[in-house]
């Protein structure tokens, strides 16, 4: 079976078509300025990449225009759309009536705008590009795989924020977390990888956007990001988790509205904000290798605050197995991860510096005497999307 997968944010769509029989990505790619004059496909397929000017209003222009590409007899992807056995959608905030990827129907469409509130960035676009699809897939069954499921196992002890009650019982608040997808793929990849489905994993998926996780037996128990995205550790422009005091105390100093401090929290802070550099870490990396004090403060700080996290999640998985690095960053980022693991050495977890000289691929990286495994596992969204997809409409067809 082929699935397409998709994930729409803001103003771009982001797909892969990947066969089942083999996991294999056939395509990837990106849409981005929908809505704009510019609009541009940026194509990925078989590691050739080229960029395919074409305006697209909406999601329904940008999806029929992908559709019409991935039948281009030049790329040998597929002869017609009925090739195409599913779809599954990324959908960034189930809140809590989704615990597991859903068939989606016309109830799942309306939950799913129920957590605009809690998503208004994301959820309605996952909702246009839904329908989009639908109208030239009509008879091709979709599925919603949510980014807030995985956690959905964590406690209430774990979720609950300690503001009054009824703000949760009236509107919902408490942690959700995020990167879900990412983080039961490093998981289940683990239990490949070991052979054991019994394993206390922490995981770091770092980009970007960055979270970590404490997994026990394939169970999310706890994850840094909260009601929203913006909470745990400093990001590329998020601030992560701060004296909720601030935002008031700026917003009379500097007489600002809710909207302007959002801003601020969400697009101007972290290695940006900090680092005055970029938000890009490649560059910050750089300024930490020039001596740039501003970097240099930038990156310890998010490594402190980063094993600080994994510290939290050792207590709260009442030990620790497998320590995994995910993400741009943490497949990538050799120093960040060094400078992480000093600090976890006295939990006696020890990096092997010559094994850890590696990026984007897959590895253990720990010493033989470490106490904690430590492995960089590139992760997979897509994939883990797909293998949801798949088994969710299998079970249909069986029946």
């Amino acid at each position: 079976m082929k699935i397409l997968v998709l994930n729409c944010g803001s103003s771009s769509l982001k797909f892969q078509l990947i066969n089942m029989d083999n996991d294999e990505r056939m395509a990837q790619g990106n849409f981005v300025r929908i809505g704009g004059m510019k609009t541009t496909l940026k194509l990925n397929i078989d590691g050739k990449k080229q960029e395919i000017l074409h305006i697209a209003r909406d999601y329904d222009e940008a999806i029929e225009f992908v559709l019409e590409v991935l039948q281009k007899p030049e790329y040998n992807l597929i002869e017609n759309l009925e090739e195409i056995g599913a779809v599954g959608h990324r959908i960034v905030h189930g809140g809590e009536m989704f615990s597991e990827s859903v068939l989606i129907d016309d109830l799942v469409i309306e939950e799913i705008e129920k957590c605009t509130d809690l998503a208004p960035l994301h959820n309605p676009a996952g909702v246009a590009g839904i329908k989009a699809a639908k109208k030239v897939l009509p008879n091709v069954p979709m599925v919603a795989v949510f980014d807030t499921a995985f956690h959905q196992t964590m406690e209430p002890k774990a979720y609950i924020y300690q503001i009054p009650y009824r703000y949760y019982t009236s509107y919902k608040i408490r942690k959700y977390g995020f990167h879900g997808t990412s983080h039961k793929y490093v998981s289940q990849r683990v239990e490949e990888i070991t052979g054991r489905k019994d394993l206390k994993i922490i995981n770091c998926h770092l980009g970007q956007g960055a979270s970590i996780c404490a997994i026990n037996a394939g169970k999310s128990v706890d994850t840094s990001m909260g009601l929203t995205p913006l909470a745990g550790i400093p990001m590329a422009t998020r601030c992560g988790d701060i004296d909720p005091a601030i935002i008031p105390y700026i917003m009379k100093r500097d007489n600002l509205g809710p909207e302007d401090m959002e801003e601020i929290l969400n697009k101007q802070s972290g290695a940006w904000g900090v680092s005055g550099v970029s938000s890009d870490f490649k560059d910050v990396e750089d300024g930490y290798n020039m001596k740039d004090q501003r970097s240099i403060l930038t990156l310890e700080n998010q490594s402190y605050k980063i094993a600080q996290f994994i510290g939290q999640y050792i207590i709260s998985l009442g030990g620790l197995d497998v320590l995994t690095f995910a993400g741009g960053v943490g497949e990538n980022g050799l120093e960040t991860r060094e400078r992480v693991c000093k600090y976890l050495e006295p939990f006696g977890i020890k990096l092997d510096l010559k094994a850890n000289k590696i990026r984007g691929k897959e590895k253990c990286i720990s010493t033989e005497d470490s106490k904690v495994k430590i492995y960089v596992i590139p992760t997979n969204e897509e994939l883990m999307i797909a293998k949801d997809t798949f088994e969710i409409v299998s079970k249909i067809k069986n029946h």
